[in-house]
């Protein structure tokens, strides 16, 4: 049974460097065809996943601030009758700063939206060229004020370890952020990932990533800060306030189950993982011809789900039950987890172990991914 819902707008306002869905501008959307698709698209999943009243909602994708406050009033009206809602159920909507999006911040919000997430990415007018963001620093500080105008919940994101980036420019951004008094910030290190704009102009020669000593040292320092500051870290990039933290990215951390409706959406659900068609007019055709807009539904086997779920787990401050996971999968505690690897990395003060609670240590989270990769068994990976 499914306690998240997440609903997938893949439409930006013009080319866009982060989607494959270009130049879909508002006015070209028959809001009528997308509002009858996404009410089938729900009432399908409801059909399978229903049971439990909805603990939270997300509004993702290319630019679903620019939704139709109509329809994401009628989406919540529609979820809330086929799931229900618990008491003070959080609703996100993902927004970039435009001063366009930031128009409609105060109808979404009466629309049913509690929370917004803001893609600020930096407070400083260079690091955003570089960033490839189309919003300045002014527009986006102006679309966050308006923000917390609208809305009871806030977060915003920035990244870090940027080309020639010092501990010392760093931290006055840091800082600055934190002045703001959102209860939620999400900060990411830079990564130049294969088969991105930034791996080309790495290999190109046009930019030297900070190396990974120093990297490492900005994300000490961003923990020291933000601990200090009352929003400590809860996941590996992500600090909040005790109780701010997402409730919907939470069940994902947590293995917990989830839908996903839209385009391109993905959702774990009863041991299954769903995909949806990517392209808007795929997804169409197949809400037409099969009432819904999966392109792929796959059985996961208890080890996969196993794997995933320590792969996410780790991620937490609060680390992962062994006991639990292992009664949920019917693994042993002991096959779950590299039990040698465990007990090097616990002497090593990387990891630690609490009672049936396996934990990543401050000094472990910078070396998370290395972690991973040492204490989830591969064949428990791989099987």
């Amino acid at each position: 049974m499914a306690r998240a819902l997440y609903i997938h707008w893949p439409f930006c306002l013009a080319k866009c460097p982060y989607c494959d869905f270009n130049s879909h501008v508002r006015d070209r959307i028959d809001v009528e065809i997308w509002r009858k698709s996404l009410h089938c698209d729900l009432r399908h999943e409801a059909e399978l996943a229903s049971g439990e009243r909805l603990e939270s909602i997300f509004f993702g994708g290319g630019t679903p601030s620019l939704m139709a406050p109509e329809l994401v009033s009628t989406l919540l009206e529609e979820a809330e009758r086929l799931w229900g809602f618990a008491p003070g159920i959080e609703i996100t909507l993902e927004a970039n700063p435009s001063s366009v999006e930031a128009s409609k911040f105060k109808d979404l919000a009466a629309a049913g939206v509690n929370r917004v997430s803001l893609g600020l990415q930096s407070l400083d007018d260079d690091a955003l060229r570089f960033l490839g963001r189309l919003h300045d620093s002014s527009e986006g500080l102006s679309a966050l004020s308006t923000a917390q105008n609208a809305f009871s919940r806030v977060t915003f994101d920035l990244i870090y370890a940027l080309p020639g980036q010092t501990p010392e420019q760093w931290q006055r951004m840091l800082e600055r952020a934190l002045s703001f008094g959102t209860s939620h910030l999400s900060l990411y290190q830079l990564t130049i990932e294969p088969g991105t704009r930034f791996a080309t102009m790495v290999r190109q020669g046009n930019f030297t990533p900070l190396d990974d000593d120093a990297a490492a040292d900005l994300f000490t320092l961003t923990r020291e800060i933000t601990a200090a500051a009352g929003l400590p870290a809860y996941e590996i990039s992500n600090h909040a306030r005790p109780r701010e933290e997402s409730r919907h990215n939470l069940t994902y951390w947590r293995y917990g189950d989830y839908v996903g409706i839209g385009p391109g959406a993905h959702g774990r659900r009863g041991g299954k993982a769903t995909v949806r068609h990517k392209k808007p007019e795929n997804w169409l055709s197949a809400i037409e011809s099969q009432g819904h807009g999966i392109a792929e539904e796959r059985v996961l086997g208890l080890n996969e789900q196993a794997s995933e779920a320590l792969l996410m787990g780790l991620r937490l401050a609060e680390g992962i039950d062994l006991q639990a996971l292992s009664a949920r999968f019917g693994i042993a505690p002991d096959a779950l987890v590299d039990q040698a690897r465990l007990n090097f990395y616990s002497a090593q003060g990387l990891v630690k172990k609490q009672g049936p609670r396996i934990i990543v240590t401050e000094a472990g989270m910078p070396l998370l991914d290395a972690l991973l990769g040492e204490l989830v068994p591969a064949d428990l990976v791989t099987a």
